[in-house]
């Protein structure tokens, strides 16, 4: 088996952003092993040429400098010059992770970068926000405050069991105050939904098969309850998901099929979605500036 390749990971702060990266990265590679070594909260230069030594230390004598890269996030653009200067003359492949988003900012905003090492990102910007979303969307699990509605950025509407509460405590830790309201055969929805603009509203939808299996687990850990009103039946449930498509059509909402997405990328969708129509309806979400924003 081939040895085990390693992704230095250098910066001035914890270094959690580069080694995410480097383990999304690793993905890609899926026959090869990695490891990955942190160097955090190097500051100087006497700092930085012992981790020199540290990465010089490691070399595989077989193999020399191959088998390694070398991911850095530094403010420092002196600090990042020596790790680009060190990775070319040792050949280490290397990937500057912050100095091109810094250089990219600074040819926006038409201003250097004030080279700031370890200043918090996100507790002071949006921190409060984000957690007011989310004690918000946990209150308004399953529609039980409907007045709320009036309060929301979206509102996520679709059968049980169909991603709406996941989908909204994710909406929530990015700071998107979410509701959810669930769409239930013989109850009429709560009249406040007719009420909100409708470019906040978005329909979940699920394969019948894949939430017979997602109920039929949630029948047996509550022991049973749910079996004799259709709530586990395959056929009740493909009446029921025409019912609540009906009722979504009626709202105008465009709808998204949770079946087999992953949560990030659900999230990613419905605020695409509801952005574009605030766009088009002159508005725009409740959304402080600099707020974490998710992307697909």
């Amino acid at each position: 088996m081939a040895a085990a390749l390693e992704i230095h990971v250098i910066a001035d702060s914890s270094g959690e952003t580069a080694a995410r990266l480097a383990r999304a990265a690793r993905m890609q590679f899926p026959s090869r092993e990695f490891q990955i070594v942190r160097h955090a909260r190097v500051h100087n230069a006497e700092q930085m040429l012992e981790v020199f030594d540290a990465i010089s230390a490691s070399v595989d004598p077989e193999r020399g400098q191959a088998g390694r890269a070398v991911f850095y996030t530094l403010v420092n653009g002196e600090l990042r010059g020596m790790v680009a200067r060190f990775c070319t003359d040792k050949a280490i492949p290397c990937a500057d992770l912050m100095g091109d988003a810094l250089d990219a900012l600074a040819a926006a905003a038409g201003t250097d970068a004030d080279e700031v090492p370890m200043r918090p990102v996100g507790v002071e910007a949006d921190y409060f926000d984000r957690i007011s979303a989310m004690e918000f969307a946990v209150r308004n699990d399953d529609g039980v405050m409907p007045d709320s509605l009036r309060e929301c950025d979206i509102c996520l509407v679709g059968a049980s069991r169909s991603g709406k509460t996941p989908l909204s405590i994710y909406l929530g830790y990015a700071g998107y105050k979410t509701v959810n309201v669930p769409i239930v055969p013989g109850i009429t929805p709560p009249a406040q939904l007719r009420t909100i603009d409708r470019w906040r509203i978005v329909g979940l939808t699920i394969d019948a098969e894949r939430l017979l299996q997602i109920r039929t687990r949630r029948v047996k850990g509550l022991g049973g309850f749910g079996q004799k009103d259709g709530y586990s039946d395959l056929l009740s449930i493909y009446d029921e998901l025409d019912e609540v498509g009906r009722v979504q059509r009626s709202l105008g909402c465009p709808v998204i099929d949770t079946t087999g997405l992953a949560l990030e990328e659900a999230a990613a969708r419905v605020i695409e979605i509801v952005e574009e129509r605030a766009r088009r309806a002159g508005a725009h979400l409740r959304r402080p500036a600099g707020s974490m924003k998710l992307a697909p």
